[in-house]
């Protein structure tokens, strides 16, 4: 791989799978969780601008340069946070770290902190913490089967431009398109655009990685999820990072939004209740039974509700964002998580 400056990559084997990771810097440990369909790289260019910390980001389960290995759905996203432990421990890190987790990792740094110390959470974007698809707005899952979430509501079309290696622009559903339209604001140009396509090409496909299984369902939209792969690990079914609140010793969370994020939204079009009140998915069953999902005031009532029993809790808002305001607004990214981070250590 061409890194930039500073920037090194390596593979540990831990006691649950080999880790790729890159790393920079040496001081207070930063480690920097990916989302779904991408991996540790697109946090490389953040790794040289924060001197006077040992920054990693590793490639996790099902992505990435990491071992191929497949995601039980049924822990939710703690078959990441235990390879994060089991990660840290294999390069003898053994203090508290500073954890920064984007959309899919929120739920897993979350997940990890409910178990372990850690000197800090920032979250970039973050899924929900009644998971992703199908909840009222209490987080209550509208069916108990959690229908129309998981691996069944990915697009089989950019499943198999996945699967083909698609670097292209023919399709609304090649990757590299997905990132333009969802990634970052529309009038971002990221520089390292080809980087990022070949990093999300090495995802895992399949069952066991992106997107998993389905099983089907009486109720609407006729889907519900299986229990592998990381889009079931999303599913209300089993991903919950609502604990979070109640941690004994709670470390400071700073929680930077993009104002313009159409991945996680308080009505995302990714998402069943938000296409079926549109019309977009027929038979949807109204507003009662079945809401667009309202992510973002989920996130935001946890968070008041973890300031409320005596945690720390700073909000940044992106206005001009989408889902990567590390990616499309680095510079202010990086000022307000240097101050926050300066107080701690």
């Amino acid at each position: 791989m061409d890194l930039l400056p500073g920037v090194r990559s390596a593979t540990v084997d831990t006691d649950r799978i080999r880790m790729h990771y890159l790393e920079s810097g040496s001081g207070p440990v930063v480690v920097m969780v990916h989302g779904n369909l991408s991996t540790g790289r697109f946090y490389e260019h953040l790794m040289p601008e924060l001197p006077g910390y040992r920054v990693l980001a590793p490639d996790m389960r099902g992505f990435g340069r990491s071992e191929p290995a497949p995601i039980d759905a049924t822990r939710g996203l703690d078959d990441w946070a235990d390879d994060l432990d089991a990660f840290l421990r294999a390069l003898g890190i053994s203090a508290p770290v500073h954890l920064v987790g984007w959309s899919t990792a929120g739920a897993a740094i979350a997940r990890f902190a409910m178990a372990r110390p850690v000197a800090s959470l920032t979250f970039i974007d973050p899924v929900s913490p009644h998971g992703y698809g199908g909840t009222h707005p209490d987080g209550t899952p509208c069916f108990p089967d959690c229908a129309g979430s998981g691996g069944g509501g990915a697009n089989p079309e950019l499943v198999q431009r996945l699967r083909d290696g698609d670097r292209g622009t023919d399709s609304p559903f090649s990757i590299r398109n997905v990132m333009r339209g969802l990634y970052w604001a529309p009038e971002h140009t990221e520089p390292r655009e080809d980087v990022l396509v070949d990093e999300v090409l090495l995802t895992l496909v399949g069952d066991g990685g992106y997107p998993g299984d389905s099983t089907p369902s009486e109720n609407w939209p006729g889907l519900a999820p299986g229990v592998t792969g990381i889009l079931n690990a999303l599913s209300p079914k089993y991903c919950d990072w609502t604990g979070l609140v109640d941690v004994a010793e709670k470390p400071p969370v700073l929680w930077t939004h993009g104002a313009r994020d159409l991945v996680v939204a308080d009505g995302s079009m990714l998402e069943f209740g938000a296409l079926g009140a549109a019309g977009v998915v027929p038979g949807w069953p109204g507003a009662e039974v079945y809401p667009p999902q309202p992510m973002i005031a989920q996130i935001r009532a946890l968070l008041e509700r973890y300031a409320a029993a005596g945690g720390s809790v700073r909000t940044e808002v992106f206005e001009s964002s989408g889902h990567g305001p590390h990616l499309d607004a680095t510079d202010r990214w990086l000022a307000v998580f240097r101050e926050f981070l300066a107080p701690i250590g």
